[in-house]
């Protein structure tokens, strides 16, 4: 049972995590594309602000159940199947990823809003942009591991 609940956990987590990525790429960057500096900014500072730290929670949540679910199953990461490796490896590149995004260009970006800074805001939402695509394409690449590694 607890093994269970702790796959759900980790799977909603994931979901979320990833989801959220793609929805703030795919809908909030074209839905906010035409508007002025003076909205688009602070909507996304808005949204990000709301966003990131659930994404934190998330990334704590996958991290704790996956290494808590590897040593229950497989007794630890030397008997764990490779792919369970690849998506532990593939998690920390995304978990490092949000840290780096959190203390740099999240910290420019709202710094240069509150400044009214549009060119220091807009450079660094593209790199925020930048920064969750290259996640949410690691979080495609673990989900595609966890369910064809088992077929590897």
């Amino acid at each position: 049972m607890l093994i269970a609940i702790l796959i759900a956990l980790h799977v909603l987590s994931i979901v979320f995590w990833v989801g959220g990525m793609s929805f703030m790429l795919a809908v909030l960057g074209r839905a906010t594309g035409e508007m002025s500096p003076e909205q688009r900014f602070p909507l996304w500072k808005r949204t990000l602000a709301a966003f990131l730290p659930r994404i934190g929670g998330s990334a704590a949540t996958v991290l704790v159940t996956g290494i808590w679910l590897i040593f229950a199953m497989f007794g630890g990461f030397s008997q764990a199947p490779l792919h369970v490796n690849v998506m532990m490896g593939l998690g920390i590149l995304m978990m490092l990823l949000y840290l780096h995004l959190i203390f740099a260009p999240w910290k420019r970006f709202r710094a240069a809003v509150d400044g009214g800074d549009d060119t220091k805001a807009g450079r660094n939402l593209d790199m925020i942009r930048t920064t969750l695509g290259i996640s949410a394409g690691l979080g495609v690449l673990t989900i595609i591991s966890a369910v064809t590694g088992p077929y590897w």
